[in-house]
């Protein structure tokens, strides 16, 4: 078995809805100090968990280190995934001007949590590519690849920045080793 990427959670989801979900990940978790981005036969891809998704600074970053895809396996809940989970999908997508997939497990009306389920797939226009309910499943869809160029030339977010007036720096290293360079470029093997 070959890993191609390790990833670290950067952001931990500790939330208090009123009359919904209460969940505190840093009870029990340490976040990471680094974003992911290493290399396929398919192009550049990065990853993130979950909560992630809600900071589109970590999706700029992926992208400008050279992103065309972004995997995010994640669980939102009954409370959040209805109101958000497409929404952000979505709106990362074209924030990053990259695909992105969300996976996330089938709902367990049993379990302690109820995850939304819903895995998504996003073109870099937005566009919902396909996505599954609640129940466990499998979506397939295809990837034109030519449409990551497309949503880049006709829409240069990413190289129409000012970064004369803002910029979008990471201040961490790798997941691998603290102080060097945080895209991951060779293949790591476990």
């Amino acid at each position: 078995m070959s890993l191609t990427g390790a990833a670290c959670r950067s952001h931990l989801f500790d939330i208090d809805i009123k009359g919904g979900q209460k969940f505190k990940e840093s009870d029990t978790l340490t976040p990471g100090d680094s974003y992911t981005v290493f290399d396929t036969e398919f192009g550049r891809a990065g990853l993130a968990i979950c909560f992630d998704l809600r900071f589109p600074e970590l999706f700029r970053m992926m992208a400008l280190a050279g992103a065309e895809c972004v995997f995010v396996p994640a669980a939102f809940n009954d409370t959040t995934g209805p109101l958000h989970w497409e929404l952000l999908f979505r709106a990362r997508a074209v924030d990053s001007q990259c695909f992105l997939f969300g996976t996330s497990d089938a709902r367990d009306g049993n379990a302690a949590y109820r995850a939304y389920g819903h895995s998504i797939a996003v073109d870099p226009w937005g566009k919902v590519l396909g996505m599954l309910d609640e129940k466990p499943g499998i979506l397939v869809t295809g990837v034109e690849t030519k449409k990551i160029r497309e949503a880049r030339e006709q829409i240069p977010v990413l190289s129409a920045r000012r970064t004369d007036l803002y910029d979008v720096v990471w201040k961490k290293g790798s997941c691998r080793e603290s102080g060097k360079t945080p895209v991951i470029t060779e293949p790591l093997h476990g």
